[in-house]
């Protein structure tokens, strides 16, 4: 992973190149652990209609995707209507691929299912990943695009219904919430978590 010097004197992870909102992003939410339940619902939905688009596409269509879809309120998704699916078919606010939008509904249900029988969302994944792992390079080294955790999570993910979450998605997911620690050994944000988990993580 490379990484670039800004004007700022900061040293980042180059993936985020110096666009003011991909640098936010970068700085304070990727990589940051995250254990709410609808929260991480929401950035794994996010990572399936990024497949085959950059990540900056979907981050700047973040608020449209928000309010197009109800806040990302899994029970509120899951009650969609075959007509709610036409209308977000036209809403240019969010990617417009029907088969990502009709697993969105699928997901929420899922996810519904997983809260009300055991034993919820973020404890399901937490679970599987186990604590923060750092899997950082130095600059240079070739990316890492997926691992034996991701694989699993992967695995579970589809077989209780989830779709668009093959591997290489679940490890970026992976990587933006924190469940590992992908930023380069030199970027100011490695390690800013190590030993120090969010409140609430799960036992």
């Amino acid at each position: 992973m490379n990484v670039h010097h800004h004007p700022d004197g900061v040293t980042r992870c180059a993936w985020c190149g110096t666009d003011p909102l991909y640098v936010a992003y970068h700085d304070d939410e990727w990589g940051v652990p995250e254990y709410d339940d609808r929260a991480l619902f929401e950035k794994l939905i996010l990572d399936g209609f990024q497949a085959g688009l950059a990540w900056i596409t979907i981050l700047r269509k973040r608020e449209g995707f928000r309010a197009a879809f109800d806040g990302f309120q899994p029970e509120i998704i899951a009650r969609y209507t075959p007509e709610k699916v036409e209308a977000l078919m036209l809403d240019g606010g969010i990617v417009r691929n029907r088969s990502k939008i009709v697993s969105t509904i699928r997901s929420a249900q899922v996810w519904l299912d997983i809260m009300e029988r055991g034993p919820g969302f973020s404890k399901l994944l937490w679970g599987i990943n186990g604590p923060v792992q750092d899997n950082a390079r130095n600059p240079g080294a070739p990316p890492i695009i997926t691992s034996p955790v991701a694989v699993a999570m992967s695995k579970e993910l589809k077989t209780r219904g989830f779709n668009f979450v093959g591997p290489t998605i679940v490890y970026a997911f992976m990587q933006a919430v924190g469940m590992v620690d992908d930023h380069a050994v030199t970027c100011h944000r490695h390690g800013a978590h190590a030993g120090s988990p969010s409140p609430g993580a799960p036992a």
